[in-house]
């Protein structure tokens, strides 16, 4: 969903007004800020002044930012540390932030009940003619691999549920 640019530029101040509503709407990180200003009109100079203010005023932080989004995407949309960590790195955010949001936001033992949810319901999705226990294995795994889980977490939980299968 792409932004329409605004039709006048504007000057900083009315800029400033305009991106610290934007701001203040939803967590924002420093490269939506910025490109939000360009398509204001506003320069590099100006942009990074507003940005210098807008951290200063609390309004801009990229911490409570990668927080709110580690939190949400683990929580809603079940995504594993892999691809949260992809995507904020596509943000922008920097690698002290992401690997702070992900330890001080996902529990461990949250993190494996929620994988092994995820697990069990995609374990139980795929029948079939002639599928085996391997190739349900297989198409699990890579499922999982897909939806930013680790390999070796994978691996723990999926032993639990085969030999849970075999009892």
């Amino acid at each position: 969903m792409e932004k329409k640019p605004f039709k006048k530029h504007l000057t900083p101040e009315q800029a400033y007004v305009k991106i610290r509503h934007y701001c203040a709407f939803q967590e924002r990180t420093h490269i939506e800020v910025k490109t939000r200003l360009s398509g204001m009109g506003i320069g590099w100079a100006h942009s990074n002044e507003i940005v210098s203010k807008l951290i200063e005023e609390g309004f801009l932080n990229e911490e409570r930012f990668a927080k709110a989004f580690v939190g949400g995407k683990f929580r809603i949309k079940g995504w594993g540390k892999k691809k949260i960590e992809a995507e904020l790195k596509k943000r922008g955010v920097s690698t002290y932030s992401i690997q702070k949001a992900i330890r001080e936001e996902i529990d461990v033992a949250d993190y494996e009940s929620t994988l092994q949810k995820i697990l069990k319901k995609k374990w139980a999705s795929i029948k079939g003619q002639g599928i085996t226990s391997y190739v349900k294995q297989a198409k699990t795994r890579q499922y999982l691999l897909s939806r930013g889980y680790e390999n070796a977490v994978i691996s723990k939980i999926m032993k639990g549920i085969i030999q849970l299968e075999k009892e």
